[in-house]
């Protein structure tokens, strides 16, 4: 499965400093005795998948990412990130095989630990509005619906074989645009990820007798670029907590259920959006 927390303080609030640092020291010394942990992480070149990336290289993990931007250096200073980075388009299922060739050729026979479908397209209208069921494309929709929903369907079954030699875990990050709805996500957006809370429960049904655990997270209002200043001010009324939240709290929830502290934990879906489902 994932990583042992050194203590459960660790789940109850954001990460502390300290606790990071013992975290890493731990992880360090498997990572001396060879016991490597591994992940794929889609959409891993900002905002909350930037923020994953960056947590778990810190815990010693080995990051395979992808995204249809080249690797960053300089933004992403983790181990070995140049040649454990693809570029593709998850959007377009035809890539998708060839997406799983270069995880398997990555891996050489090696386990994978997890699993995180981060990446998510949102789109709007020429002048930034929501786009609703009316106004929709059908290219539009298929589009979404590729790589919201597509693209971890076929990730899950082209790399189960690599999970189940871990007892892995696979997160989905939905969003709380998939049970309400929402004054900037559209409809599109909405409704492929309320569909891949449903994937998450079916998934974690049929993988837990092979002993991979399948979880979702769903944020609620994040501060990345999906996100305006002028949308931040609009929303903050109806958060009960009062601020939007950060990648950074998103990325220890997904840490969490990626760890052996979560080893009963499976067909889950982790709100975290300050209270604004309440």
């Amino acid at each position: 499965m994932g990583l042992d927390l050194p203590n459960d303080n660790l789940i109850r609030g954001p990460l502390p400093e300290a606790h990071l640092d013992r975290l890493v020291d731990a992880v360090n010394a498997r990572v001396d005795r060879g016991e490597l942990k591994v992940m794929l992480l889609t959409g891993a070149s900002r905002g909350i998948g930037h923020a994953t990336a960056k947590l778990f290289s810190e815990a010693g993990w080995r990051i395979i990412s992808c995204a249809r931007q080249p690797f960053d250096g300089e933004r992403c200073p983790w181990e070995a990130g140049n040649d454990d980075h693809f570029q593709v388009d998850l959007g377009d299922h035809r890539m998708l095989p060839r997406a799983i060739t270069e995880v398997k050729k990555r891996l050489a026979g090696a386990p994978l630990h997890a699993l995180v479908n981060n990446a998510g397209v949102s789109p709007k209208t020429p002048t930034g509005d929501r786009m609703t069921s009316l106004t929709t494309s059908t290219d539009t929709w298929m589009r979404v619906f590729h790589l919201n929903l597509v693209a971890p369907i076929l990730l899950a079954q082209g790399l189960f074989d690599e999970l189940r030699a871990a007892s892995g875990s696979i997160v989905n990050v939905t969003s709380i645009a998939g049970s309400r709805v929402h004054p900037f996500a559209g409809s599109a957006y909405a409704t492929s990820k309320a569909a891949l809370a449903s994937l998450t429960r079916e998934l974690a049904h049929d993988y837990a007798p092979h002993g991979i655990r399948v979880n979702a997270i769903a944020p609620g209002e994040i501060r990345t670029d999906m996100l305006s200043p002028d949308a931040e001010a609009r929303v903050v009324a109806s958060i009960p907590l009062r601020r939007v939240g950060t990648p950074d709290e998103v990325a220890k929830v997904i840490f969490f259920l990626c760890s052996d502290a979560a080893s009963y934990v499976t067909g889950a879906e982790v709100p975290i959006n300050g209270g604004q489902h309440l």
